[in-house]
């Protein structure tokens, strides 16, 4: 995963629990947890990939996890936000508090679903907002989503966050495509 970001936002480590694959079980798992209302779901994937890295190095020096924000409509038509759950599970197990106000999600956008590279990137530039600053100042964040593909969402997140605070920024989804 970490070459998927390579040369196009500095970040100190990248991670995914699995590989996706159409019609795969993982397939099912990240339906149920985006569009079912899995929330548990989500927490159990956290709490089983934590224990899963949490005697590596990866999480080492980890001060905060924060999820993808959703647009606030989209997390009111969907009830949760995905990613907020699956860091719940991983802070669970790891000890590590999560900043889920600090970073939002200040535009509107169309899902990224069906979209090439370029227009998954251009969706995604300048939507994010740092909210609070001293909440990621001096500190590791290790940014959590659900699924990567491009890559689009967590550059505009890890560029938004470095430009906003002197930080580091890791990287984990619980899936790659």
């Amino acid at each position: 995963m970490e070459q998927v970001f390579y040369g196009r936002v500095p970040i100190e480590r990248a991670t995914a629990f699995f590989e996706f694959k159409k019609g795969s079980n993982y397939q099912k798992i990240l339906h149920h947890l985006k569009y079912k209302g899995s929330k548990e779901l989500g927490e159990f994937m956290g709490s089983r990939y934590a224990g899963e890295i949490k005697d590596s190095n990866f999480t080492q020096h980890i001060d905060l996890i924060c999820p993808v924000p959703l647009h606030p409509r989209k997390e009111r038509k969907r009830g949760y936000n995905q990613s907020y759950h699956l860091a719940k599970g991983l802070s669970d197990v790891l000890q590590i508090p999560i900043a889920n106000d600090a970073l939002v999600r200040k535009t509107f956008s169309s899902t990224q679903t069906r979209k090439t590279r370029y227009e998954r990137w251009e969706n995604v530039e300048d939507i994010f907002q740092v909210i609070s600053p001293v909440s990621f100042t001096k500190k590791h964040i290790l940014l959590i989503d659900d699924v990567v593909t491009t890559g689009a969402t967590l550059e505009a997140c890890a560029a938004t966050i470095l430009k906003s605070c002197d930080c580091k920024i890791s990287l984990l989804t619980l899936a790659i495509a």
